[in-house]
């Protein structure tokens, strides 16, 4: 699976007032403008578009589930979503015209190929402006540079894509190789608000097997939708071998937010787990699976950015 990170470098243009946590700012905004650059029938709802199978908005928000040759269900309900923006991780809240504005964006598969739509619908972003509303409107920002693997891909002076491929091949053959030493003890950060679901309830704690159904979900999915095809992962040994890691600490929390949907035009309520756990027990087989999840986050609402975990062994 092709995997590219990207690391937007901006400036504001006025004074901004933020969330603490600016994800689902940042993917609300990136929704309309994405629409407002590449949508050729602007009133038309996606879902009877007939450009819809061609169409990178389509593609990015709307993606069709695919369904199994053999019986036309759905292998995977609700289909990942191509990206994930993953936004300034400080706590500020304010910000002066000036100040430095910086976030990642991760694209999968094809995604990557649509680039330069993502560019150019980020500086669409800045003039539309984002952020809480104050008399002059939301603050504006310029995009300056997009940058990957210390290579500058797009600059703002010159406006011009530098050629070649800037993701890299996430080979899934590397999720079955055992880590090379005994792994026993293994600390896991939650860095942004983790939101999983198990027996159809969010979850305020995070014992190690329904870790693991989130990350084998999420490497499923991944695979079966921006790479070659299901890995062949043992997911019911997995699992079941999860259930013997034990939590020997834990300092998790649930963190609330607020979050506006342009979509349903209300304020909603959001929560997720943040904070550190510690497990023990036989991780080795676990570790790679882990550590391709560190880039690509895990759970639910990861294009907002949640979901981004760290691991340490201890």
């Amino acid at each position: 699976m092709l995997y590219g990170k990207y690391l937007f470098s901006s400036i504001f243009e006025d004074d901004a007032i933020l969330p603490v946590y600016k994800g689902s700012t940042f993917r609300g905004v990136f929704g309309l403008a994405l629409k407002k650059v590449v949508c050729a029938l602007k009133r038309q709802d996606c879902k009877d578009c007939l450009l819809k199978e061609k169409c990178v908005y389509s593609f990015v928000f709307e993606t069709p589930a695919k369904r199994d040759e053999t019986d036309g269900k759905k292998r995977i309900a609700v289909p990942p979503h191509p990206y994930v923006i993953v936004p300034p991780e400080e706590n500020n809240t304010r910000f002066k015209r000036g100040d430095p504005f910086n976030f990642t964006l991760l694209l999968f598969g094809r995604a990557n190929e649509y680039l330069p739509y993502f560019i150019y619908a980020f500086e669409q972003m800045g003039k539309i402006g984002i952020g809480k509303k104050t008399e002059g409107g939301r603050a504006r920002f310029s995009l300056r540079a997009v940058s990957a693997n210390n290579k500058t891909v797009y600059s703002s002076e010159n406006k011009k894509m530098a050629g070649g491929l800037f993701a890299e091949e996430l080979d899934s053959g590397s999720l079955l190789a055992v880590h090379s030493d005994s792994v026993s003890s293994l600390e896991l950060t939650l860095t942004t608000p983790l939101r999983l679901k198990f027996e159809n309830r969010l979850k305020a704690i995070l014992p190690f097997h329904i870790l693991t159904r989130a990350i084998l979900r999420r490497i499923s999915s991944l695979y079966n939708y921006y790479g070659d095809g299901e890995p062949a992962l043992d997911y019911r040994g997995l699992v079941d071998r999860a259930r013997s890691v034990e939590v020997v600490s834990s300092s998790l929390r649930w963190f609330d937010w607020e979050r506006y949907s342009n979509r349903q035009d209300r304020s909603m309520l959001m929560g997720g787990l943040v904070g550190k756990v510690t497990y023990s027990g036989d991780l080795s087989e676990f570790v790679p699976l882990i550590r391709f999840c560190e880039k690509v986050h895990i759970g639910k609402q990861t294009s907002f950015g949640l979901g981004k975990i760290e691991s340490k062994g201890v």
